[in-house]
């Protein structure tokens, strides 16, 4: 396989693999916060679901962008040095 078609696979990859942990991390914090929504439900006669999903909206969001981007800079970044060499 030619070096500059490998290179553009393993990008794309990366940024699959980025993709896919992104959803992954959000996904994850927005279950957490529904759980806690189902425990407080069980103390209290009523609920406000607002008060616990905006901010886990905020904070997955966060999360999510954070792990994404440090798995773009590292697998982008080891592809541009493993093509240099």
């Amino acid at each position: 396989m030619e070096p500059a078609r490998a290179a553009r696979i393993a990008r794309a990859l990366w940024i699959a693999f980025a993709v896919v942990v992104w959803n992954v991390v959000f996904d994850h914090v927005i279950v957490m916060a529904g759980r806690r929504v189902v425990a407080a439900a069980g103390l209290a006669a009523t609920v406000n679901i607002d008060e616990f999903m905006r901010p886990a909206v905020g904070r997955g969001l966060w999360i999510a962008t954070v792990a994404a981007s440090a798995i773009l800079i590292v697998g982008l970044s080891s592809v541009q040095l493993t093509r240099s060499r």
